[in-house]
């Protein structure tokens, strides 16, 4: 297996023996794959899961480790990068099976529900009175409140942003995508935080990490025909693909006329089958950890497994 090398690095040289690195990280797909809310129900269906225990690698009389491990050995999964190396594995195979193209891409960007109520919004603590304590119950309404002056106290890192007019405000962070265009396959994933010019920055930042080609294109919707995006992928030399708006587009006309703009716009669909799978199956509709990096880590894991689940469908 590519990964174990790197796998025997994670093994404890002292003190108890830890739990293989590998079991965890089947048992964390295990609870991607089948949509399991919480890990205490995920040792519960490895205990008595037959088809889970061989999964996993656990004999029919080992004992399950307790719900708690996986808390205790995310830090450990984090720190050796194996989000990134588990989704750099999967698309390695991909490539090597033809089922990913190195030239036309998609980008695009979702809000994720932070692990924090609006409740939790409050003044931060150099704008807040001394002499004014707010209940939890107080009412918020009619008070302007910004992400400069509050901040979530169950995540301080969660932002109070609304994705377009009409929509409700609500604290959050950002997931980015890459797709290509021939299958719908992930190239490269990220979080960040909520804000405008994240999506921007953060595609752009995908799109510098791929092998630089002649004749590569991006789709993207029409939150993206800025002039940020627009010029950071032509400095990249990759030919932006962007719907154009009505008013003030910043997309050529000599582009938005070919054919291969129109094949782009058709494709850049498909990132939303990404987006859906992720949240209906992936468990991110709700965020179930706080902070930039953890979100960023299983946002990355949680596209590794799509990539997976999809490579099943198109192999068969």
């Amino acid at each position: 297996m590519e990964m174990a090398p790197w796998f025997d690095e994670m093994y404890a040289t002292g003190g108890r023996p830890s739990i293989p690195p590998e079991m965890l990280i089947r048992a964390s797909l295990l609870q991607i794959f089948f949509t399991i809310r919480s890990e205490r129900q995920l040792v519960e269906r490895i205990d008595y899961d037959l088809l889970f225990r061989w999964f996993v690698g656990l004999g029919i009389d080992e004992a399950v480790w307790n719900h708690s491990t996986f808390s205790k050995n995310r830090d450990r999964l984090m720190a050796h990068q194996v989000d990134e190396k588990l989704f750099d594995t999967v698309k390695k195979q991909a490539y090597a099976k033809k089922l990913m193209s190195r030239d036309h891409f998609t980008v695009d960007g979702t809000l994720l529900d932070a692990c924090a109520g609006i409740k939790s919004f409050k003044p931060k603590e150099e704008h807040s009175d001394d002499d004014d304590s707010r209940s939890s119950g107080e009412n918020f309404h009619g008070e302007k409140r910004s992400n400069e002056t509050h901040e979530s106290t169950t995540d301080p890192e969660a932002r109070l942003f609304r994705k377009g007019k009409g929509k409700e405000a609500k604290l959050c962070f950002m997931g980015h995508l890459l797709t290509e265009n021939r299958n719908g396959l992930i190239v490269d994933a990220e979080a960040s935080l909520a804000g405008t010019s994240k999506e921007w920055d953060s595609s752009i930042s995908l799109l510098a990490n791929q092998s630089a080609r002649p004749g590569q294109t991006v789709g993207a919707d029409k939150g993206y025909d800025t002039n940020e995006f627009v010029e950071g992928c032509r400095e990249l030399r990759v030919t932006p693909h962007v719907a154009a708006k009505t008013v003030g587009s910043k997309a050529d006309g000599r582009t938005t006329s070919t054919d291969g703009y129109l094949i782009s716009q058709r494709k850049r669909k498909r990132v939303e089958e990404c987006f859906g799978w992720m949240k209906a199956y992936g468990l991110m509709h709700k965020l179930r950890h706080r902070g930039i990096e953890k979100v960023d880590w299983l946002f990355r894991f949680t596209a590794a497994a799509y990539n997976i689940t999809r490579m099943k469908t198109l192999i068969a």
